[in-house]
């Protein structure tokens, strides 16, 4: 289920997951963005697995209980998107 993903976003080789990385200016700006992706991940009850090294957020998005990619992290992906500005 990646044919139309959201901008930025891209299949993971070897595993039914979608991947985007993110940078900011610093570290500050890095954590700010994280915490409206936590809000927005906890709103909707769907987790990203993630990892942050200073102004870099890497995320992946999967429905584990469903064993890939669904309509939930497309979703997700979309709104975390609308965070990089917000």
């Amino acid at each position: 289920m990646t044919g139309n993903l959201p901008d930025g976003w891209a299949s993971m080789d070897g595993r039914d997951a979608i991947h985007k990385s993110f940078r900011f200016d610093d570290f500050v700006q890095a954590f700010a963005f994280m915490t409206r992706v936590a809000k927005a991940a906890e709103d909707m009850n769907h987790h990203p697995e993630w990892s942050n090294v200073y102004n870099r957020v890497d995320i992946t998005l999967t429905t584990h209980d469903a064993g890939g990619v669904t309509t939930k992290d497309l979703t997700l992906a979309a709104a975390i998107n609308e965070q990089v500005s917000a």
